[in-house]
């Protein structure tokens, strides 16, 4: 185990790296063509990738070829989305016999299948929530930084570092295992202010913290005390480094005066609200007393507050089954009524790296090459059968999803000119 002091060194799979067997891992700097996508605005184009940009934006074959092409005839392109809040150090153990193993061999395994499932799902970022002290230490935090190492020229993945106490006499030692944690590596300063004893005092902690590092803040709350959001609203508005709250589900509770007052001071503050359609990340929630219905999207958004949406937990004790499919998310925000499907997508797509703090994407020249090609023509039919999926970082295709469908012979396959089954 280190020291808790960062460790630069050469990764594999970095541009220009040599991977395990010695290879040098592919540069993002080569030219790519993809050929014939569909945008949003019902236009079909060619569009040209190099040096992991956005190159050239042009009509259909007024492009040359330089260097590979992509067929995307017949897929939307679209930015890519983010995963803003995840959990992937204890994702994919709900069918562990007994306890899963908190090993840092078993914390970078987990970790990584789930940045890379999420990656083939089309979110080439993601934010993941480290619960740091108590009995792990900082161990899961060191696998999740080893994952995000491993994972580079795949996917970005940002680590959270979430301490259980803060305040009196039994928080000195989760106040100093954070500061640790945030020279190890950790990008963003998390934790569960309802959990605290204190939970005003927990939130002003960690702001005083983040101010001190430059760190982001990304707190997981129920959300369900105005009061308490308000104050935290007024505290969190001289932070530049970025604040977000999640997933707010007890503002949904709230009657809509109270609720309306609070996403007015929450857009005041520019605190960014990360909301889980799929359901909170707590057992109490999902099996408790109570299901939750995600945070009010449409409220917060009419008084400003940006709202972007997580998939949240992924197969674990919270949340037996998921997918880590960000567009799973958008399309449970759209059939809830919260968000139209375009605002949904952006809710996993631009919101989300906004709140992530990434560049923003468009298909236009100059913007990050980050991009989901979708197969179907627009984004609610996308959100709906999201089957085959190509998805390209910094420039470079890295995962594609294809699913075929095929029917046996009958009256509707001829009328319909369904795909058919092969012969045998």
């Amino acid at each position: 185990m280190s020291d808790g002091s960062p460790q630069p060194q050469p990764q594999p799979g970095q541009p220009g790296e040599p991977d395990r067997s010695g290879r040098r891992a592919r540069s993002d700097t080569g030219a790519l063509l993809l050929c014939g996508a569909r945008l949003a605005d019902g236009r079909t184009v060619d569009v040209r990738l190099g040096g992991g940009h956005i190159e050239a934006v042009g009509t259909t074959g007024s492009l040359p070829a330089q260097s590979s092409r992509v067929d995307l005839a017949g897929y939307l392109l679209l930015p890519a989305p983010a995963e803003p809040h995840a959990h992937c150090d204890t994702a994919l153990t709900a069918d562990s016999d007994g306890p899963a193993s908190d090993s840092p061999e078993d914390v970078q395994r987990r970790t990584t299948e789930a940045a890379l499932l999420q990656l083939g799902h089309g979110a080439t970022a993601s934010r993941s929530h480290v619960r740091i002290g108590d009995v792990q230490g900082l161990r899961s935090l060191e696998a999740v930084l080893a994952a995000r190492r491993s994972l580079r020229g795949l996917a970005e993945l940002a680590a959270v570092a979430v301490p259980r106490v803060l305040t009196g006499v039994a928080g000195a030692d989760g106040l100093a295992m954070l500061r640790d944690a945030v020279k190890m590596g950790a990008s963003v300063i998390g934790g569960c202010p309802d959990l605290d004893p204190d939970p005003a005092g927990y939130m002003e902690t960690v702001l005083e913290m983040a101010g001190e590092h430059g760190c982001p803040v990304d707190l997981h709350t129920d959300g369900d005390d105005p009061a308490r959001l308000a104050r935290f609203a007024a505290m969190a508005g001289g932070l530049r480094s970025g604040v977000a709250l999640g997933p707010c589900a007890g503002m949904a509770r709230m009657p809509r005066s109270v609720a309306s007052r609070v996403a007015e001071q929450l857009a005041a503050a520019d605190v960014a609200v990360v909301c889980l359609p799929q359901g909170d990340c707590t057992a109490l929630e999902r099996y408790g007393s109570r299901v939750s219905r995600p945070a009010p999207v449409r409220l917060l958004r009419a008084a400003g507050v940006r709202v972007a949406a997580g998939s949240g937990a992924l197969r674990d004790v919270a949340n037996p089954v998921g997918r880590g499919d960000p567009l799973e998310a958008a399309y449970l925000l759209a059939s809830l009524g919260e968000a139209t499907p375009e605002a949904a997508y952006e809710a996993v797509s631009g919101a989300a790296r906004a709140t992530l703090g990434l560049p923003e994407v468009r298909v236009e020249a100059g913007f990050p090459a980050e991009l989901l090609a979708v197969r179907g023509e627009r984004i609610a039919g996308v959100l709906s059968l999201a089957y085959s999926r190509i998805v390209v970082h910094r420039g470079r295709v890295v995962a594609r999803t294809s699913a075929v469908r095929e029917y046996c012979d009958s009256a509707a396959e001829v009328a319909l000119d369904l795909p058919r089954q092969s012969q045998r």
